[in-house]
């Protein structure tokens, strides 16, 4: 395992973490399966564990505590909030009012005390800068979180927050977790770039493209992936931005069979070796999928090799562009394009 400094923390983090997303209902991941694979992570030398308060609801955080119960301190644990957790409609969000509450129930689903990095899941717009990072900073100095972090923020709002933390002499987000891999590789134009700009971590999620660089989805093979059969619109070939991720997924392929690797170890190694990024998140649903991955942990790709994914797919092309979820609202609302 190889281990970075999270931005300019200090902290070392192995190049490989846990997300547990699919501890609980989602990957239905029971808890005798999750604290198997949690103890392999561990042996293995991940030392970071990402998990939200609304994986299932909060199960998922449940599950954790129990399987990290008795050693702590030998993890960097990491949870995220402002995804909604109810049908009220202040359980969600980025104000005092719900982070102040939700940090407290995220600590007691953990059996924690702290937590090293809580993230902002995702940028709420109804929220001023200056109310979340004031409610954090606070939640920081009370001693309930260590650093805190954003999540699939847009790189004009990464900017927005490093200013407004200036501004008001706030503490600021210390890391960046966005959504990265092979065929998802958008952030390249302008996120990472303000990441290093920064001196941001970057904990990248679904560096294996929801499945689709796991090795399972091939040509002429049944689709029978969890998420596949979850999301079938995702793995629709007849869809042209399906249809060119499979393409592409064969040339990898081909590439990574040329290197003596597998696809996994492809994929992982593409996004771990880009400067920006400091640890790459996997979220195994059974024990034989972390054992695969945890094989990537060392993998260095040579000159020739990222050459050869560069030429299967561009430098900063998504090659499911409608996926994206840090598109500004504007884009997505036609009535705040207009007056």
């Amino acid at each position: 395992m190889q281990y970075r400094t999270l931005g300019r923390t200090g902290v070392q983090v192995s190049s490989l973490s846990l997300g547990a997303m699919n501890f609980g209902a989602i990957g239905r991941t029971g808890q005798d399966e999750a604290t198997a694979i949690v103890d392999a992570a561990l042996e293995g030398g991940i030392n970071v564990i990402d998990t939200a308060d609304m994986y299932s609801g909060g199960e998922s955080e449940e599950m954790v505590g129990k399987a990290i119960a008795g050693r702590r301190d030998d993890i960097v644990l990491a949870t995220k909030a402002t995804m909604p957790m109810g049908d009220e409609r202040n359980r969600q969000g980025g104000s005092r009012r719900w982070l102040v509450t939700e940090l407290d129930n995220s600590l007691r689903r953990l059996g924690v005390d702290h937590i090293d990095l809580y993230q902002m899941h995702r940028w709420d717009p109804k929220t001023s800068d200056e109310e979340t990072l004031s409610a954090l900073t606070d939640l920081q100095r009370a001693g309930k979180i260590r650093y805190f972090g954003s999540s699939t923020f847009p790189a004009y709002r990464i900017v927005q927050a490093q200013w407004a933390a200036r501004e008001h002499h706030l503490s600021r987000y210390v890391t960046e977790q966005p959504s990265y891999s092979i065929l998802q590789r958008g952030i390249e134009t302008h996120v990472l770039p303000v990441t290093e700009q920064y001196g941001l971590g970057v904990l990248v999620w679904s560096p294996l493209a929801s499945g689709w660089l796991s090795g399972a989805i091939r040509e002429g093979r049944a689709m029978t992936t969890s998420r596949a059969q979850s999301m079938p619109q995702r793995f629709d070939t007849t869809i042209p931005a399906n249809r060119a991720r499979l393409d592409a997924v064969e040339r990898l392929a081909t590439v990574a069979d040329e290197a003596g690797l597998t696809l996994i170890q492809l994929a992982l190694g593409f996004v771990t070796a880009h400067p920006a990024v400091t640890s790459a998140i996997v979220g195994p649903r059974t024990l034989d999928h972390l054992h695969g991955q945890l094989a990537a942990a060392d993998t260095v790709l040579s000159a020739d090799v990222l050459d050869a994914i560069d030429a299967i797919v561009a430098p900063g092309t998504d090659l499911a562009a409608h996926e994206k979820h840090d598109t500004p609202p504007s884009l997505l609302e036609p009535s705040l394009r207009r007056r």
